[in-house]
């Protein structure tokens, strides 16, 4: 396979998206409803684009951040709140369970600590706090 090298990029020589073109696509998915990582796969799925980085010198975060797209919360911290909700459901159907309220307490657990990594990255307010309503209230389930 023939691969061009561009300013330490590898570009595969049958690419014949344009950096722009993936630009567009990304806003686009994303306008649609997708996140981040969904996103990445259907452009590696279905689109034939091995590395957006490659192809257009930045990552999909960063191309969402220069068209003025930001996130509430980022994507790992809304998954872990979508897991402590079902779980939480779970334990309510039944409350014998305490191996799932062990696992509960774990996961809050990394929730919180994921939380406090965020706020010194500066991602999240420092005032902002787990609670469940408010898990439920985002993951809408």
């Amino acid at each position: 396979m023939k691969v061009v090298k561009i300013k330490n990029r590898f570009v595969p020589h049958w690419l014949s998206y344009k950096p722009d073109e993936v630009e567009k696509i990304i806003i686009n998915k994303y306008n649609k409803g997708l996140t981040k990582s969904q996103i990445g796969l259907v452009l590696r799925d279905q689109y034939g684009i091995p590395s957006v980085k490659d192809l257009t010198g930045k990552n999909i975060n960063k191309i969402l951040k220069e068209h003025e797209i930001n996130e509430a919360l980022p994507e790992d911290l809304v998954a872990l709140y979508r897991k402590a909700v079902k779980l939480h459901m779970h334990i309510d159907r039944g409350k014998k369970d305490s191996h799932s309220v062990r696992s509960l307490v774990v996961l809050e657990n990394k929730i919180k600590r994921l939380i406090n990594y965020y706020k010194a990255a500066k991602k999240l307010p420092s005032d902002y706090s787990y609670s469940l309503e408010a898990a439920r209230l985002v993951v809408k389930i």
